[in-house]
């Protein structure tokens, strides 16, 4: 039988006094790729951070690695290590004076590490390795808040690949991309997904290249409409339960990303 790298029963988080997500269930197995998709409002976010332990939940759990999340999202340092989290936005201060080298260096460093293992040589060649496979390597000087939203987007992968993780949740990592920089970066996370065995969980608008990349997809609309292969769970008649009737998906335009 698979391994399960996130078992989520039941679970509920209410915002604002209303419920956001509602009695969602699911598992995915370790190496696998899911899309969590639907219309805006329909909790998605909400869902991912409240799988991470961002926001509270209110009813049910949820198991990353095989260990409870606590009420207050408490994981064991050690599970933790093994996660990473994109999200839908990130942005630096002008003036905050943080290379690229050092900002992923910082995803290296496990919890509660000493300040005199930050110039450790593990640490330097963890650091350089990671930027080599996400081509960043020419920007290991470069101030990240200097960066275009692209080079953004793929310091952000060499962020979570410094050091071994098991489960990467991304928020729209599409978002604010042009076309040719959100092939480039889907491609980048594929083939990485495949040499570094990461188990991907993915909130995505665009159920083109949901539907040629993921192994599974969540429709959710506060709670889940349907959950299975791409081919089902994007069919006309699922897409209509959950987006709504009269719902016409927008095409993106997509170059020879490899497929699944």
């Amino acid at each position: 039988m698979a391994e399960m790298v996130l078992e989520v029963s039941d679970l509920t988080v209410r915002r604002e006094g209303g419920t956001a997500v509602e009695g969602v269930s699911f598992a995915l197995a370790a190496e696998s790729d899911t899309a969590l998709v639907g219309p805006n409002g329909a909790g998605k976010s909400t869902l991912v951070q409240a799988i991470l332990g961002i926001l509270p939940h209110q009813g049910g759990g949820v198991r990353l690695l095989g260990r409870p999340l606590g009420p207050r999202g408490q994981l064991p340092p050690s599970v933790r290590a093994q996660l990473a989290y994109l999200p839908q936005t990130f942005a630096v201060r002008n003036r905050c004076p943080l290379s690229v080298a050092e900002f992923v260096g910082l995803g290296w460093d496990p919890p509660g590490l000493q300040l005199p293992w930050r110039g450790s040589e593990r640490r330097r060649r963890a650091v350089e390795k990671a930027l080599a496979k996400t081509g960043c390597t020419d920007l290991a000087d470069r101030l990240v808040s200097e960066l275009s939203g692209g080079q953004t987007k793929r310091v952000l992968l060499a962020f979570c690949v410094v050091r071994p993780r098991r489960l990467l949740v991304l928020d729209e990592a599409q978002a604010g991309l042009d076309s040719q920089a959100a092939e480039q970066f889907y491609g980048l996370l594929f083939d990485l997904r495949r040499s570094e065995g990461w188990t991907i969980l993915q909130v995505s608008h665009d159920l083109e290249m949901v539907r040629r990349t993921c192994d599974g997809v969540l429709c959710l609309n506060r709670s889940l409409r349907c959950w299975g292969p791409p081919d089902h769970a994007l069919s006309s008649a699922q897409l209509e339960r959950v987006y709504g009737r009269g719902y016409v998906p927008y095409h993106h335009h997509h170059g020879g990303h490899p497929s699944r």
